[in-house]
């Protein structure tokens, strides 16, 4: 690995091998979600938490203070939105020039396999790869699946995962499953663990945080069950102690309880 691309990789993955990362790059296709109207009041509180943000060009420059030194992983697809026909339909929306001038860490793009749009979104994957390669910036591939959950699955996942892999990506995002250490056996680069929408239970969150880590993620990239929690700063706390302190699911559980009553 080139040390450019090995020296961003580790200000977001950890010595120990662990990452907590903010996703707030929901607005490119979303708009103005609940909580996240505001990001530069959502993210203030969060950022002394936050190994990473994952987030698009515009928040990065009007939303977040240069002075922070904070990796920032960019949003590097789009063109589609919750309006759209197709939420698989999307292309390039950043140059590498752009992410080395913001100083990104690292840039993100979305793959949808099994979709209409399966070959554009991974050509895409592969043309961001050789040209962060080039540069020495690493890609994130997200294996998303749109609007259909019900392909979380491990079979699916480990496809997605592999795929991504397989076209160079050195790092992916995505979601938690039953036989997870299937998908993860089947990856040979580090995984990161996606909320995906708003959970039923913070335990919920909790629980699917713990099991990824154990069964091998290198962390988390959580977005909307942080920020949309009853305590975002106490949620993320949780979720560190998870990901970089080995906590087991009862001790996070009682930490959760605790953080909060010091709101």
């Amino acid at each position: 690995m080139d040390w450019g691309i090995k020296n961003r990789l580790s200000r977001i993955i950890k010595p120990d091998g662990h990452t907590v990362m903010l996703a707030i790059d929901h607005g490119y296709f979303l708009g103005p979600v609940s909580r996240l109207e505001d990001p530069a009041k959502t993210i203030k509180p969060l950022l002394p938490y936050t190994d990473a943000l994952m987030l698009t060009r515009g928040v990065l420059r009007n939303c977040v203070d240069a002075v922070n030194d904070i990796p920032v992983v960019l949003r590097a697809s789009g063109g589609n939105s919750i309006a759209g026909k197709d939420l698989s339909d999307e292309g390039i929306t950043l140059s590498m020039k752009e992410a080395v001038r913001l100083n990104a860490s690292a840039v993100a793009l979305s793959i949808y396999i099994g979709t209409d749009h399966e070959h554009q979104t991974l050509i895409n994957l592969s043309r961001l790869i050789d040209e962060g390669e080039e540069y020495g910036i690493p890609v994130l591939a997200v294996t998303a699946v749109g609007k259909e959950l019900e392909k979380r699955d491990a079979r699916y996942l480990s496809l997605s995962c592999r795929i991504a892999a397989e076209l160079g990506a050195r790092f992916v995002k995505t979601y938690y499953c039953d036989d997870f250490e299937k998908v993860v056996k089947s990856c040979p680069v580090p995984l990161v663990i996606a909320g995906g929408p708003k959970l039923k239970t913070e335990t919920d969150v909790l629980r699917i945080a713990y099991e990824a880590v154990r069964q091998g993620a290198s962390g988390v990239d959580m977005g909307r069950n942080v920020w949309q929690s009853q305590n975002p700063v106490a949620m993320i706390k949780t979720l560190r102690a998870i990901g970089h302190e080995k906590a087991s699911l009862s001790k996070a559980q009682k930490l959760l309880e605790e953080l909060r009553k010091e709101r």
